[in-house]
Parts: structure tokens; sequence; C-alpha cells
């Protein structure tokens, strides 16, 4: 399989409103998109990052999964994300509200990376590599 060079990566949230902002302070960008059902944020070229409501989701996926709802406050994925300046990504990260689960680190696959975990328990890495 090949996969396009576009990727979009969306994240279960109880409260799109909420999220949204929380995501446009640690991102320091507004959403591309943001109605009710869907908020995406242009990372880079290529890749988005969209906020879904649990509601929106579950509609979708009917019975045929559990409710994400009942995961909230659990981490149900990573978003790691290379960053130019990871002291300044960690600060910001700090003043959002974001918690902290892990500080800046070099981590021995080669990355100084700082964890933290938005508001629904989604973990968010800020990470440099070292060999660059």
């Amino acid at each position: 399989m090949k996969i396009s060079s576009k990727s979009e990566f969306i994240l279960y949230v109880e409260n799109q409103a909420k999220s949204t902002e929380f995501y446009t302070q640690l991102f320091q960008m507004e959403p591309i998109l943001n109605v009710p059902g869907m908020s995406e944020f242009q990372l880079n070229e290529t890749t988005k990052l969209g906020l879904m409501p649990n509601l929106g989701i579950q509609k979708i996926l009917q019975d045929k999964t559990p409710d994400p709802a009942l995961g909230n406050g659990i981490p149900r994925c990573e978003l790691y994300l290379f960053v130019e300046n990871l002291e300044e990504a960690f600060e910001n990260a700090m003043n959002c509200g974001a918690k902290l689960i892990s500080p800046m680190e070099e981590r021995s696959w080669g990355d100084r990376v700082c964890y933290f975990a938005d508001l629904d328990g989604h973990i968010i890495a800020f990470a440099k590599s070292l060999n660059s």
C-alpha cells in the first residue's frame, strides 16, 4: 500500500469547543476549519489534526465498537511532533494548561522529548532530534 503524502489524524474529544481552544493556544494557530462536528489544524504542508466530538463519531461507529466517550481521560493515542524550538514548545504547553507527563529528556532513540496530556488524556510529545 502506498499512502498519500497528505494525512490527517483525528482525535475524538469530549468537548470540541474547549479542545479547539486548547489546541489553538498549544499550536499558536487558528483552525482552518471549525464547524459543528469537526475542527482542523494544518500542522504543516501535508498533515492536519482534526478534532471530532465523541458524539459525532459514535453516530458513525454505531454499536460496532465501544463508545469512545468511555475512554475519556485514558491515553488512547500519542501525537509525536518534531518542533524547531523545544524549549518554547515546552513553556507554551505549560502555559496552555497541558498536563506535564514527562519533562524534556534525551531519550535512547536519539531525540530530546517532553510529554504532555491534553484535556481528554491524549498524549502529546514535542521532540527535537539530537542527530540534526
